[in-house]
């Protein structure tokens, strides 16, 4: 749909460069944006990336109006040992470390417990790949919640995962071990592993990892039956304009093919515990200026065929996350009550926030907040009690209690 050009005068196009202005106008009259208008977009900057920011919130009124949506969720990551070893983490742990974790399946399910006592819809479920997992420890995860909490959505394993475990499934086909997930009660998946799908990044990001390939295809036999997924992107690292633009065209030909997209999230790197920036020299992770680019790059060059656009606000923060709000972003993300990868990783922003401060965020910003279910529907705002800080149980040596104590080692 053509953002309305009554929106933005031509003397404010006029003032940006020849190359970008092109660009915007092709927008600015529902065309559809090429890997190369992307690339060109990438390079904006002052008033070039300010008009790019109007033109975005323009199309994102056109788009999605101006309501943004939020999710009441909990992030459960079950263990962090992990042996794929991926430069730019600092989540991950060999199994014999001091801080090293594997969560019991009670620990799991108290997690998902509290999360409903505390008004979540959705549990986001993720983890290192533990190399003593066979490839039915993702189903059993998903039947010891859904014995208890048959209604939950279980937003859960992303495409290494799923990698990891059809390979240890003693013999499964992809679209079979997914069925058996679905089955199972698995929800929708999170399209993480993704980074850059670019597989000469990818080899200088983590080697040991699956490649775009692989990624593509976990990711569209997901879709095929009937398993929907957001999908990310990493930035602020190694990547280049050009690997950015390819990494979005792949998007939205895959969304085109299957529309089993509910969002897309740009990542900002978070660079401070990695080996990629401490010890190979990548940049200082993502600026307010990429962060900004993205989101409103996004929105262009993404629509129609994925409406939604998240911000990380525990990558971002809450005061860029606003201004990315007003630059083509339409959905706040969610509640997280525990975040541990960006944490890890060496994000400030904290791992939990109450839905109540993100309406009082939206509202500032002169928009209408509303509570969603993980696929974008909506779901009416439930009064819960105000629940106590989580309990932070730690059991000796780093690893969790027995029954469903949350443990967190030192540094989590």
């Amino acid at each position: 749909m053509p953002t309305r050009r009554a929106d933005l005068s031509d003397t404010l196009l006029r003032g940006t460069t020849a190359p970008v202005r092109e660009v915007l106008e092709r927008s600015l009259e529902g065309r559809e944006l090429s890997r190369g208008d992307a690339e060109v977009l990438l390079g904006s900057e002052g008033r070039d990336l300010q008009i790019l920011c109007a033109v975005a919130d323009s199309a994102r009124f056109d788009d999605v109006g101006d309501e943004i949506s939020y999710v009441v969720c909990r992030n459960i990551n079950f263990t962090n040992v992990c042996y794929v070893g991926c430069s730019f983490c600092g989540f991950s742990r060999h199994k014999h470390e001091e801080e090293a974790y594997d969560r019991t399946l009670d620990d799991v399910v108290g997690r998902a417990r509290e999360a409903v006592a505390r008004g979540a819809s959705e549990v986001c479920i993720q983890g290192g790949i533990h190399p003593n997992k066979d490839g039915f420890w993702y189903r059993e995860i998903l039947r010891a919640i859904k014995a208890e909490l048959p209604d939950l959505h279980i937003h859960a394993f992303s495409p290494e995962e799923i990698h990891f475990g059809q390979q240890k499934s003693k013999g499964m086909s992809l679209r079979d071990y997914l069925s058996m997930l679905k089955d199972e009660g698995l929800g929708s998946i999170p399209g993480t592993a993704a980074e850059i799908l670019d597989d000469e990044i990818r080899r200088i990001l983590a080697p040991r990892k699956l490649m775009t390939e692989r990624w593509v295809e976990i990711v569209t036999t997901a879709h095929e039956v009937g398993l929907r997924s957001s999908s990310t992107l990493m930035y602020g690292h190694i990547e280049s304009p050009r690997h950015v633009a390819g990494h979005l065209e792949l998007l939205r030909e895959i969304q085109k093919r299957t529309g089993g997209f509910t969002e897309f999230v740009p990542l900002g790197f978070i660079h401070h515990n990695t080996k990629l920036y401490n010890e190979r020299g990548s940049r200082a992770g993502a600026t307010l200026p990429e962060d900004l680019r993205l989101i409103a790059i996004a929105r262009l060059f993404l629509r129609p065929w994925i409406r939604n656009v998240q911000i990380s606000w525990v990558k971002m923060g809450f005061k860029t996350g606003q201004v990315a709000l007003m630059s083509g972003a339409n959905d706040f993300g969610g509640t997280l009550m525990e975040e541990s990868i960006s944490n890890a990783a060496g994000s400030e922003h904290g791992d939990h926030v109450e839905p109540e401060t993100i309406e009082r965020l939206i509202r500032e910003i002169g928009r209408t907040p509303y509570e969603r279910t993980t696929t974008y529907g909506r779901r009416e705002r439930k009064s819960v009690a105000k629940a106590a800080p989580l309990e932070l149980e730690l059991a000796p040596e780093g690893r969790p209690s027995a029954g469903h104590g949350i443990a967190v080692p030192s540094g989590y």
